[in-house]
């Protein structure tokens, strides 16, 4: 069973780390929200622990951009703010649970056993995602890193056959026949201005890019290696 630890005060992480992983877990860690944020975007885990007040993005922003990117791993939220008003606004913000501390480990054991005892959802065939990346087939909407990305309904077409097509790299032909439904144009560069349109909306204000061109080859949707 994997486990997502995100947390910035080092002893915390080992304590934790140390004593979930004699208990037959495994731990990825993340000392900071943003790259919690990334790990939990691209790996698949069955709990994911963690602080509320982290650098770079905090534990209530964390959960809400898991949530909107419809990634659904139960989140167990560790804080040593134990209001009510700062419970209520964990919970709401997408967390399962609450613990307080400091605790007691057996404590968090028993909670890690009551939070993955829960059936996962079933799997929805609407959603397509790559990273933080996920377009709803239902909704016609994309979202990335809980942000909504405004399409237009053909450049929603592209981007949902790159998805569909990800780790690939397509011609611009096929791009042109499947998206367009005409045969490819040398003499125009209609495909290369709509995937320039995607890029500005999909991953100019990100750090990680996934359009990338092969020269002379096409385009492929990736993470970068």
């Amino acid at each position: 069973m994997k486990i997502l630890l995100i947390e910035d005060e080092r002893k915390t992480i080992q304590y934790i780390k140390k004593g979930l992983e004699e208990n037959g877990y495994e731990v990825d860690t993340a000392e900071d929200g943003k790259t919690g944020r990334a790990l939990g975007f691209k790996n698949q885990y069955n709990l994911i622990i963690t602080d509320i007040i982290m650098p770079e993005i905090s534990g209530k922003e964390l959960c809400k951009e898991l949530r909107a990117a419809k990634i659904e791993t139960p989140i167990l939220m560790l804080t040593a703010l134990a209001g009510t008003d700062d419970v209520v606004e964990g919970l709401d913000s997408g967390a399962d649970d609450y613990l307080s501390k400091p605790f007691e480990f057996k404590e968090l054991l028993a909670r890690i056993r009551t939070l993955t005892k829960r059936q996962p959802k079933p799997g929805n065939d609407s959603y397509l995602r790559l990273a933080d990346l996920v377009l709803d087939l239902n909704t016609k909407s994309v979202v990335r890193a809980g942000k909504k990305i405004e399409l237009t309904s053909k450049e929603f077409a592209l981007m949902e056959y790159f998805l569909r097509n990800q780790g690939r790299v397509i011609p611009r032909a096929e791009l042109s026949k499947h998206v367009w439904n005409v045969d490819f144009d040398t003499g125009t560069n209609m495909v290369e201005v709509y995937v320039n349109y995607l890029r500005k909306k999909v991953d100019r204000d990100f750090d990680v890019k996934l359009i990338h061109t092969q020269f002379g080859m096409g385009y492929i949707l990736r993470e970068p290696t």
